[in-house]
């Protein structure tokens, strides 16, 4: 339920336009810098606080809850399709609180800050693995130019470099030694990188019990506790009312062409936003899958995985498999359960 008063703010780096609207009726709609807007909220009496899911807009709603605001996030999508005229500052900001004030609203899941932690070493940890697959392509390619071919029986990579930086018969200069050294030490210290990266992901998860409980379920590991903790709201009880909502936000569900009284549902849509979450699950799902398959069942999951196999097929089953597991997930967490396993009675 929404206060009377309702504020509109749209977030930039240095500006932040705030708009405030009680009853209907715009009472101002201007524009503030960073601090301005910290100080106003202080002296501002508890209201709804809008704003546009984006940048600093996780901190922002952090910091306007714990001054006593009622503080969610709004989809930019949703601001676009209900602003009006231009797209100006003031325009956006007074979308943000018509958008918020539509019946049926539905608000962007926001982290806690301890969700922001392992997200930003997450992708931190994402980012670097870009880098050292772009590096190892690009010290192939280049080792290819003079018909130098790493094979992995022969040590791969780094044998290869370390025999084309040691022979003495190849057109190598020493310019070119440098730099080839030079590249290698980087690639090697990318390397390093993402271990110390995999160190602190770890150390995290060790302190969050939550995701502890999360790698007990089928197909999860570090990374996939950590993305289900961060995908599932735990603080605002508006946001997912099932695990079944959750799973449609990752896009684990089909896709529904119903009208008329009619109810059609069609395949897995392939462009959904959270299309990495959804990847890894699956591929976590996919793991698992092929490790039962090849042992005789323990549990009754196990049974069900077989018994989908064998209807449908292993990349259905994956999908399947990963719908249940995020729904055994948002339990888990919602209710503070653990996770439990039937297993088979012969």
């Amino acid at each position: 339920m929404l206060h009377t008063t309702v504020i509109g703010v749209d977030l930039a780096k240095d500006a932040i336009q705030v708009c405030v609207v009680a009853r209907q009726q715009v009472l101002s709609n201007k524009e503030m810098t960073p601090s301005q807007f910290a100080t106003w909220l202080v002296k501002t009496k508890p209201s709804t606080v809008v704003f546009e899911a984006c940048s600093t807009s996780n901190y922002w709603k952090q910091k306007a809850e714990s001054l006593g605001h009622d503080a969610r996030l709004i989809s930019p999508r949703l601001v676009s399709a209900v602003r009006q005229s231009h797209k100006t500052d003031k325009n956006d900001a007074l979308a943000i609180v018509h958008a918020a004030m539509l019946p049926n609203v539905k608000f962007v899941h926001a982290k806690t800050p301890e969700q922001q932690q392992l997200q930003t070493v997450l992708r931190l940890r994402e980012q670097t693995i870009k880098q050292k697959t772009a590096m190892n392509n690009q010290l192939l390619g280049l080792l290819l130019e003079f018909n130098i071919r790493p094979s992995p029986r022969m040590g791969g990579l780094k044998s290869a470099v370390a025999s084309a930086l040691e022979d003495a018969d190849n057109t190598f200069t020493a310019p070119l030694r440098d730099a080839l050294h030079s590249a290698w030490l980087l690639y090697q210290a990318v390397i390093r990188t993402i271990e110390h990266y995999d160190d602190a992901l770890t150390a995290l998860v060790e302190r969050i019990p939550e995701c502890k409980k999360l790698m007990r379920l089928e197909g999860v590991g570090i990374i996939n506790a950590i993305n289900l903790y961060s995908a599932i709201d735990l603080a605002d009880d508006h946001i997912f009312k099932s695990g079944k909502d959750v799973a449609a936000c990752i896009g684990l569900t089909p896709v529904q062409h119903s009208s008329g009284g009619k109810t059609k549902l069609g395949a897995i849509n392939k462009h959904v936003r959270k299309s990495t979450l959804r990847s890894q699950l699956v591929t976590g799902a996919f793991t698992y899958i092929n490790n039962v398959c090849r042992r005789t069942p323990r549990t009754e999951k196990d049974a069900w995985i077989q018994a989908l196999v064998a209807r449908r097929g292993k990349k259905c089953a994956a999908v399947a498999l990963a719908n249940k597991t995020v729904r055994t997930a948002y339990s888990i967490l919602t209710k503070g359960t653990d996770y439990r396993v039937k297993a088979l009675v012969a």
